[in-house]
């Protein structure tokens, strides 16, 4: 009887999870749950040539949309970005995947960067908050 028990326990401690609120690490798809996933890491902007470019959710990429690439965030995620050097922040929505560079967590729209004041330097640190979730009819 006490193997059986034993058995039972180790099973259920197995299937408990742990929740991350941030991640850095291996490119696992987050759970894209309102104001509980956040990142911090390194933003950029989409250079001007992809203007017009269909994005990997097939949308059209406009430079005056406030749109942007993450890796794993579902598409239609409505993300907040914030400058961490000016507290500057912005709300976006996922519709394309990157950045491709290591340490880099999200590629803006040019109307969002202008917003977060890094034309200039290019890139920034950042924090990112998930806003809303993305709805499942996307």
């Amino acid at each position: 009887m006490l193997p059986v028990l034993l058995l039972v326990l180790a099973l259920l401690a197995s299937s408990c999870s742990s929740s991350r609120s941030a991640s850095t690490g291996p490119k696992a798809a987050p759970k894209a749950l309102r104001g509980t996933y956040t990142q911090k890491g390194l933003g950029s902007y989409y250079a001007n040539k992809f203007a017009g470019r269909a994005t990997a959710s097939g949308s059209i990429y406009r430079p005056g949309e406030m749109t942007a690439a993450h890796n794993t965030l579902p598409f239609g995620t409505l993300i907040r970005v914030t400058n961490t050097r000016n507290g500057h922040s912005v709300d976006v929505t996922v519709t394309d995947r990157g950045p491709h560079t290591k340490g880099y967590i999200v590629d803006v729209s040019r109307r969002a960067a202008v917003q977060l004041d890094i034309i200039e330097a290019g890139v920034v640190p950042v924090e990112l908050t998930v806003i809303r979730a993305a709805t499942a009819n996307r």
